[in-house]
């Protein structure tokens, strides 16, 4: 991957530049366009079954089609999201299988050998094997206003446009549970049974796992978090106003170390890099870090500094999904192992 420019950085040089700490971090424009929820009406879902169909998406844009497609293509982690409400894709993009051949953090429970994929990794997208397989919708999530489709490669994305509609997820500068809902609006209008006890279940537990977070910030407000990403040469502290994990833990209470408003400047206001000489700059009792296979994880970190980290010694590390996948059966054990984390964590920083 390329190093993002200072003065015009790419998608995916964000994503390098932030260890993919990533997540569109420059790209981020100003304001945002909360995608409105609605009824079949306003064209934001339409019924399940025969029939047409259609769903407004997170950029104000309403796709139409004679029927519920079928031939859908969606991002990895989107894709894991559907298939936790039983809805299948025919093929994905972006990371989904390790080099061992197992699903990537990103695919979840998806069947990784049932589904074409077009891209293993961020910013791949094959166009002749998407083309091969007749799409009917492309579904993706977007990390700034502009509604940029993340992962589709900027040079094919006019040639990617004409083969198929797209319809986005907005995951930039909201809370948690709003792309949760978007995301369970649109597995409805493709045909999930939303009644399913799987489900609601699913939809409960996040509920008691969110009063948890909750009740855990409230009686141990002196314990601070730091969401972190690793590459081989910088550390990366998460600033919490953009991430929609960071922005709905936040509401919920939990105390986060936050970076500088001058030293996110650079990345947009999502982050800001430090030296591996530097990472002890801000003092935390728990840290979260970036799980994507991009990013080293915590056990393979050699760097002497990030060994003497109060936080590491006591053991009070945990994992963190950047890229949530949208459904509540995979959102809850993000709100529980936090929770946990909190309850039990030490004062050390």
């Amino acid at each position: 991957m390329s190093h993002a420019s200072a003065t015009h950085p790419t998608r995916r040089g964000i994503l390098a530049a932030g260890g993919a700490l990533g997540l569109g971090a420059v790209l981020a424009a100003c304001g945002d366009d909360d995608g409105k929820s609605g009824g079949p009406d306003d064209g934001s879902g339409g019924a399940a079954g025969s029939g047409p169909w259609s769903f407004k998406d997170d950029r104000g844009t309403t796709v139409k089609l004679d029927e519920v497609p079928t031939g859908i293509v969606a991002f990895t982690g989107v894709a894991a999201a559907l298939f936790d409400y039983g809805v299948q894709v025919k093929g994905v993009f972006g990371p989904t299988t390790t080099k061992d051949g197992k699903p990537d953090v990103q695919a979840g429970d998806l069947d990784v050998d049932k589904v074409t994929v077009l891209g293993n990794e961020w910013g791949k997208l094959n166009v002749e094997k998407y083309a091969s397989l007749a799409p009917e919708v492309l579904i993706t999530t977007t990390f700034d206003t502009a509604g940029t489709l993340w992962s589709v490669p900027e040079e094919s994305k006019d040639k990617i446009a004409k083969l198929a509609p797209s319809v986005v997820i907005s995951v930039f500068d909201r809370q948690l549970t709003q792309p949760l809902q978007r995301m369970w609006e649109l597995a409805e209008s493709l045909g999930a049974d939303m009644k399913a006890k799987k489900v609601t279940d699913a939809k409960a537990a996040f509920d008691k796992a969110a009063a948890r977070l909750r009740a855990a910030a409230k009686a141990r407000p002196e314990i601070r978090v730091l969401a972190g990403s690793a590459s081989p040469d910088l550390f990366y502290v998460s600033g919490t106003n953009l991430s929609v994990d960071l922005e709905y833990f936040k509401a919920l209470g939990v105390n986060f170390v936050e970076p500088s408003e001058e030293a996110k400047k650079a990345t947009g206001g999502w982050f800001e890099s430090l030296s591996w000489e530097n990472v002890d700059k801000y003092p935390a009792d728990v840290i979260i870090m970036d799980d994507r296979a991009s990013t080293i994880q915590p056990a393979d970190i050699t760097e002497g500094t990030w060994k003497k980290l109060p936080a590491v010694k006591a053991g009070q590390v945990i994992a963190r999904s950047p890229e949530p996948i949208l459904s509540y059966d995979k959102c809850t054990p993000l709100l529980d192992n936090l929770a946990e984390a909190i309850e039990n964590a030490k004062k050390v920083g």
